[in-house]
C-alpha cells in the first residue's frame, strides 16, 4: 500500500478553491438569486479574513477572536457612487449545533471592524454634536452590509438549527420580542442550487455522489470516478473533492500522469482517506481496535489484513 505524499486539509483546500472569483460569484448567485447572474466576478475583491475585535463593557473589555474562511467585497457602480456589500463564506465539515451563533459572531466582528475603522476618524469633537462624539459615529455614517453563506460538506443531513431562535427555549408569546438571527445554509450532499460555473457544477455533483449514505463506499467511489472521467473534471476540482472528503492526493503523481489519469490517483487514494477518518473518529469515541477493524472491513469492503494495514499506517502518520 503506497503512502501518499500530500494530505489535503479540508479547511485549506476549500478556502483555496473559493478564492476564485468566478466560482465564488457563481455560488452566491445560486444561493441568493436562484442562479441569476447578479454578482459579477470582476466586481469582487478579497478582504482580510481576520475578524477579531474587542467587546467593550462599562467595567471591562473582552477580546473576541474570529477568522473567516473567505470574505470578499462586491463593488458595483451605482447611481450615487459605488454600492458595497461584504460576502462571507464558511465551510463546515461537521454539524455544529451552535452555528447560527457562530455566524452571528462572524458578522458582528465584520461590523465591529467597520465601526472601529470609522471611529478612528473622530479624534476630536470638531463638526460633531455631543451624541455623535460619544458614539464615535455621525448620524449619516453607514456601514457595508454583510451576507454569510455556510457550506456543509458532511455525510449526515444537517439536523442543527439554522436560526438563533432554533437554539432557544422560547414560547410563541415571547418569540416576537426576541431578535432572531438566521444563517444561509448549503448542504453539499443534497441541494437545488442553479450553478453555471462548470467547476462548481462538477464539485457539487461529485460531493453529492460521495456523500450519499445510501451507497457503499465502493459504489460511491466508482460512480465518482466514472463521472470525473466522463466529464473531464478539472484537477483543481478533484483535489478539492479529495480534501473535502478527507482523501489524500499525490500532487506530484498528478503532475506526472497528467489530467487524463488523475482519476486513477483519486481511486488509489480514496479508501486511504476514508480509512483515516473512520479510525480517527473510532479512537476519539473510545472504540476498541477490534471494533475499528470491523468497521473498516464493513464500511470499506476490505479484508481484515487490509484493515490492519490501514491502522498501522494511521499510527505511523500520528507518531
Amino acid at each position: 500500500m503506497t503512502k501518499r505524499t500530500l494530505d489535503l486539509k479540508p479547511d485549506t483546500v476549500l478556502k483555496n478553491y473559493w478564492r476564485n472569483n468566478e466560482q465564488f460569484a457563481d455560488l452566491f448567485n445560486a444561493v441568493l438569486f436562484e442562479g441569476e447572474q447578479v454578482i459579477k466576478p470582476e466586481e469582487l475583491e478579497d478582504m482580510d479574513t481576520e475578524e477579531s475585535s474587542v467587546l467593550e463593557h462599562k467595567e471591562y473589555a473582552e477580546s473576541l477572536k474570529a477568522s473567516r474562511d473567505n470574505i470578499k467585497v462586491r463593488k458595483k457602480s451605482a447611481v450615487h457612487g459605488v454600492e458595497l456589500v461584504l460576502l462571507g463564506l464558511e465551510g463546515q465539515e461537521r454539524i455544529h449545533y451552535a452555528m447560527p451563533l457562530r455566524v452571528m459572531g462572524y458578522d458582528y466582528g465584520t461590523y465591529k471592524k467597520q465601526y472601529d475603522s470609522n471611529a478612528k476618524k473622530y479624534k476630536t469633537a470638531d463638526g460633531m454634536n455631543e451624541d455623535e462624539y460619544l458614539s464615535r459615529m455621525k448620524r449619516d455614517d453607514k456601514f457595508m452590509p454583510v451576507i454569510t453563506v455556510v457550506v456543509y460538506y458532511g455525510e449526515r443531513p444537517w439536523d442543527g438549527a439554522t436560526t438563533l431562535h432554533g437554539m432557544l427555549h422560547i414560547s410563541k408569546e415571547v418569540a416576537k420580542y426576541v431578535n432572531d438571527y438566521k444563517m444561509l445554509l448549503v448542504e453539499a450532499r443534497q441541494n437545488n442550487l442553479t450553478l453555471h460555473n462548470i467547476n462548481n457544477v462538477d464539485l457539487f455533483h461529485l460531493l453529492e455522489i460521495l456523500l450519499d449514505k445510501s451507497k457503499t463506499v465502493n459504489e460511491a467511489r466508482n460512480k465518482a470516478i466514472e463521472y470525473a472521467r466522463e466529464h473531464l473534471v478539472d484537477k483543481s476540482v478533484v483535489m478539492t473533492v479529495a480534501g473535502a472528503t478527507n482523501c489524500r492526493i499525490d500532487y506530484n503523481a498528478l503532475d506526472r500522469k497528467g489530467e487524463t489519469d488523475m482519476c486513477t490517483v483519486f481511486e488509489e487514494t480514496w479508501a486511504e482517506g476514508k480509512a483515516e477518518g473512520i479510525i480517527e473518529i473510532g479512537f476519539e469515541i473510545g472504540l476498541s481496535e477490534n471494533e475499528i477493524l470491523e468497521k473498516l472491513q464493513n464500511m470499506l469492503n476490505v479484508s481484515l489484513q487490509a484493515a490492519q494495514e490501514y491502522i498501522e499506517m494511521f499510527r505511523k502518520q500520528k507518531a
